[in-house]
């Protein structure tokens, strides 16, 4: 299995996260990709390979211009205020607040985030773009014949939606890959996120379509971030009606009751018809992670890439969380090793 991965990830290394009532330093980290491609390597999983640059056309097939705009600017406008910190939000246009754009840099930081959690750095940009170029060319791989491929992404995407970034993420990765499949000829794909936190920001993407089946297994929202998406009772809207799955699960699960709920969520896929599954590969289910609260174990990713690769469908598989640093590559390649096994 090809993985594709960029350096440029390194760019992005934020000081700190606004969580449990601190600014903390981050989670996620670039010692996180680090060790995921030390274990591809080690584990002799495939060629490694740099991006190819698509250009920020692909980009904006899923984000919004002027969302665009603001984050490629956001860095310098904060150093022309002669300010060398993480650029974090403070204020955010609550329910009961117009939603209106400021012209300060302050203002429109919040109206486009939604957290604390996603610091913009100097090399915040680059690196999301990057990320999203990793996305793209393991895309690319697919489209040619390639029966699966790893985009090594980070920083994550998941949590990003079209204009909104948060929960450590800037630029949708799995989305921006499965709108690529779609503008060069597929009709159908199914996105799985099996991170730890339910894909806020690719459900609303794609919530009224129904080219794009989206399904999440995930702590349930009533506890755990991002707390304002990811019932049950959100099956899509419009033409996206009953394309949209979510299964939320209580802290504590392990595999027997995660389990369940993968074979619900590949069953919809099934049904569906796929050309082509796109995983938001996530491993913060992991017993040990530090901000999740579901407790898989290390072989229970060897048998999550069993079943997946039961689906019979090219797969991409998009790094999104996993904050267990010293695990997180152990984990990450046991799921595309137990895929490619199964094969």
């Amino acid at each position: 299995m090809l993985t594709v991965y960029s350096d440029d990830h390194h760019l992005h290394h934020g000081r700190c996260e606004l969580i449990g009532g601190q600014l903390m330093p981050c989670f996620e980290m670039p010692s996180r990709a680090d060790h995921v491609l030390a274990r591809v390597r080690k584990q002799a999983l495939g060629p490694v390979r740099e991006p190819e640059d698509f250009g920020l056309e692909p980009i904006r097939r899923i984000h919004d211009a002027a969302y665009l705009e603001f984050f490629k600017g956001a860095w310098a406008r904060w150093a022309e205020l002669g300010q060398d910190g993480d650029l974090l939000p403070f204020t955010w246009p609550a329910r009961t607040l117009r939603q209106v754009m400021p012209k300060s840099l302050h203002g429109q930081l919040g109206y486009y985030t939604f957290d604390g959690g996603a610091p913009i750095t100097a090399g915040t940009w680059q690196a999301a773009y990057s990320a999203a170029q990793v996305a793209l060319t393991a895309q690319a791989e697919i489209q040619r014949g390639a029966h699966s491929a790893f985009a090594l992404c980070r920083p994550p995407g998941h949590h990003a939606a079209s204009d909104l970034m948060g929960g450590y993420c800037y630029l949708n990765n799995a989305a921006i890959a499965a709108q690529a499949f779609l503008d060069q000829g597929l009709a159908k794909v199914a996105i799985l996120d099996v991170d730890y936190h339910h894909g806020n920001g690719t459900q609303s993407i794609f919530y009224e379509r129904s080219d794009v089946l989206f399904a999440s297994i995930h702590g349930h929202p009533e506890a755990e971030f991002p707390f304002f998406l990811g019932y049950a009772d959100e099956l899509g809207e419009g033409a996206g009606k009953g394309f949209n799955f979510n299964y939320p699960l209580p802290a504590g699960s392990g595999w027997e009751h995660w389990s369940a709920a993968l074979e619900q969520a590949c069953g919809e896929i099934e049904r569906y018809g796929a050309d082509v599954v796109v995983v938001s590969l996530g491993v913060d289910t992991f017993k040990e992670d530090p901000i999740s609260q579901f407790k898989l174990d290390s072989p229970d990713y060897l048998r999550m890439g069993e079943r997946i690769a039961r689906l019979g469908k090219p797969t991409l598989f998009v790094m999104e969380g996993g904050y267990a640093v010293e695990e997180i590559g152990i984990n990450a390649v046991n799921v595309l090793e137990g895929f490619q096994n199964a094969q």
